[in-house]
């Protein structure tokens, strides 16, 4: 027979037991391994060009609702089970690069150490630089993201990043290979995103050039969505004859890059006036103290309305009207203008000149053309040169009939003698 104390101490051990293994059991009931998974990610831009950076922002979660784990404390012969959520420690977050053939990559430059406990239930995001290397080929990549999960199931997960080489292009919609001297001349290019995803900032810029202004000097786009396109207008305004090389630039941002395309074109600037006066009935010659007219056509041979339009003689001749208002035209106008030339206070024998000019305005500028004109002489008024004539005639007529009157009654006395 056992003594009363061995008995005791037998029980205790007994009990002591017992709570070990129900605390055992409730641990491996409640305790649950925590699956940590990337819950989302965005990447920018959506394609990359070669030499790009970009981000990729990573949402890490643990999936678990709840993760426990019971301790026990013990005071006297009695024990408590308590039972404490418990979260997962992430050692280390990096990205494994992705190659080409070539060795060139897509990846990231720095990995995230000791980033803390991830409470079950909870997430948070983070955020790695991305690279797709200068010459790496266009395709598809998948850069591996790693996370270090202390004590359980580390992460391995995939990332797709797409290459494209496509680029925006710049071309000309209305180019004119020929352009007058006279107003200004409208251009316009169109800017097409072919790439799969859009573009921010795009804008079309006029490089400087001697002897020619681009109003406005650049057109701003903004965002150009994938598969669409914009036109950019500029208006140029020569100010000498010859031959230029215009060059325009499209600029626009990939995600945070910069990137452009330039389009270069020849035009030549010539005298061949789109807006301009032509004569087309001029005398050679006014009698002095007479008028005649002058009459011209003006023309507007451009693609666009132009306002204000006025022709205006310049001359020290006197002139009516002083000026001739026309006002607006629309492209492939004519009209015409007529102006009356006096000549009394001009002298007989002298040539005289007259030019007329046309100004006119387009958009908000104003221009005039070069002058157009022709010479007369101021001769004898032939009108009063015919009445001369015509008295010395009938002067002789009249004493004519007079001497045969005379005659005839001295050959009358002599009969009668």
């Amino acid at each position: 027979m056992l003594d009363g104390e061995v008995r005791l101490k037998i029980k205790y051990c007994i009990v002591s037991l017992i709570i070990f293994f129900a605390i055992f059991l409730v641990s491996s009931t409640c305790m649950a391994d925590p699956a940590v998974i990337i819950y989302d990610y965005e990447i920018s831009p959506s394609v990359f060009i070669p030499g790009d950076n970009g981000t990729l922002t990573l949402t890490i979660k643990n999936a678990e609702s709840a993760n426990t784990v019971a301790r026990t404390t013990t005071s006297g012969s009695t024990s408590t089970v308590y039972t404490d959520t418990v979260g997962v420690i992430l050692s280390n977050i990096w990205i494994d690069h992705a190659s080409d053939s070539n060795n060139k990559k897509v990846k990231a430059i720095l990995n995230y150490e000791d980033t803390g406990v991830l409470a079950p239930g909870t997430s948070f995001d983070i955020t790695f630089k991305i690279i797709a290397e200068e010459g790496i080929k266009e395709g598809l990549y998948f850069p591996v993201v790693g996370i270090d999960v202390e004590t359980y199931t580390d992460v391995s997960f995939p990332i797709p990043v797409k290459v494209s080489n496509t680029t925006i292009d710049l071309i000309s919609s209305n180019i004119p290979s020929e352009i007058p001297m006279s107003g200004s001349t409208d251009v316009t290019l169109s800017v097409i995103n072919n790439r799969e995803g859009s573009v921010d900032g795009v804008t079309v810029i006029a490089e400087e050039i001697d002897d020619i202004t681009f109003i406005p000097e650049s057109v701003f786009i903004g965002t150009l969505d994938s598969d669409s396109s914009e036109d950019a207008t500029f208006s140029i305004v020569p100010e000498k004859v010859g031959t230029y090389n215009l060059s325009f630039k499209v600029r626009y941002k990939n995600g945070d890059n910069f990137h452009e395309n330039t389009l270069l074109a020849a035009i030549e600037v010539t005298e061949n006036y789109d807006v301009a006066p032509v004569l087309y009935s001029f005398p050679s010659y006014i009698s002095k103290g007479q008028t005649d007219v002058a009459r011209l056509e003006v023309y507007n041979a451009k693609t666009e309305s132009i306002s204000g339009v006025i022709v205006t003689p310049i001359s020290d001749v006197a002139i009516s009207p002083s000026k001739y208002f026309i006002g607006s035209m629309d492209p492939d106008d004519v009209f015409s203008a007529s102006f009356t030339i006096y000549s009394s206070n001009l002298e007989i024998g002298e040539n005289y000149t007259v030019d007329f000019k046309v100004s006119f305005k387009q958009d908000d500028n104003y221009y005039e053309t070069d002058s157009v004109g022709s010479s007369f002489m101021v001769v004898r008024p032939t009108v009063q040169q015919g009445t001369d004539l015509s008295v010395y005639i009938v002067i002789l007529f009249a004493a004519i009939i007079v001497i045969y009157l005379l005659i005839r009654f001295l050959k009358k006395r002599r009969i009668i003698r």
